[in-house]
């Protein structure tokens, strides 16, 4: 008689967050198991994904509520869940420190999204949850004039926040530089730049800075750039929100990297 899987141990030190969609699930299940305190599967829905996610998160140990549709629409607030949402401990912030071993153990070359002053949590949600879903590493702020992790940003993430790590770091410029030790180039965003973001070579390792609306990338982050780009703007607005003008960037370099 096979026995009953382990329930992974989870202290929950605070309210649990909802991860929906499958790409995210199956993330959870793979890197953060053992901070999922149960799923929801949508009754009625048996096709072989399901299926499939459901014996990897059993054979894990997961516990697993079958909820009716209703229910997974209301806790999604009108998000994709694709018919599953995980409950997890809320992934905290990173430091300099995981920076550095996200580089040593990266196998291919990394896309890391930098916010210099974003402070808007809507827009790092939004620039989270778009990052997420174009492969990146990892989303850098500092520390300081900064949003951080709070209930909006992780919920206009849509569940980004707990399978992409966001990097808190007491002095960007530094930061900046000290990835040129990993091969890492520096690309900054202006609308001055003379070279368009198409220009530039983004399959190698590299950092996209992203400034905040209006005042743009601060001095000193400029300045460590080793080149700056810009989107092409025809009509008669200066500037794009910085989570559309992240992912406008973002999705240049997935294209590239196809």
């Amino acid at each position: 008689m096979n026995k009953k899987p382990r329930r992974p141990k989870i202290e929950v030190t605070q309210s649990l967050a909802a991860v929906f969609g499958f790409h995210a699930v199956e993330s959870l299940i793979k890197y953060r198991v053992r901070h999922i305190a149960y799923l929801w599967a949508q009754q009625g829905r048996d096709d072989t994904r399901m299926q499939g996610l459901l014996e990897t998160a059993h054979a894990a140990g997961v516990k697993i509520e079958i909820q009716p549709r209703e229910t997974l629409d209301k806790e999604a607030g009108g998000g994709v869940h694709q018919g599953i949402i995980a409950w997890v401990q809320p992934r905290q912030a990173g430091g300099e420190s995981d920076l550095e071993r996200l580089l040593v153990e990266s196998t291919t070359p990394p896309l890391l999204l930098v916010l210099d002053g974003v402070t808007d949590p809507h827009n790092l949600g939004a620039c989270m949850r778009s990052a997420e879903a174009a492969g990146a590493a990892a989303v850098i702020v500092p520390k300081d004039k900064s949003a951080g992790l709070n209930a909006t940003v992780r919920k206009v993430a849509c569940g980004a926040t707990e399978t992409l790590p966001l990097i808190q770091v007491t002095n960007l410029a530094r930061t900046l530089r000290s990835l040129a030790d990993y091969g890492v180039w520096i690309i900054g965003t202006a609308g001055e730049a003379e070279q368009l973001i198409y220009q530039t070579d983004l399959t190698r390792s590299v950092a996209l800075v992203m400034g905040a609306e209006g005042r743009g990338m601060r001095r000193l982050t400029r300045e460590v750039c080793n080149e700056l780009v810009k989107l092409p703007m025809a009509g008669e607005v200066s500037s794009l929100n910085v989570s559309v003008a992240s992912g406008v960037a973002l999705y240049e370099a997935v294209r590239q990297r196809l």
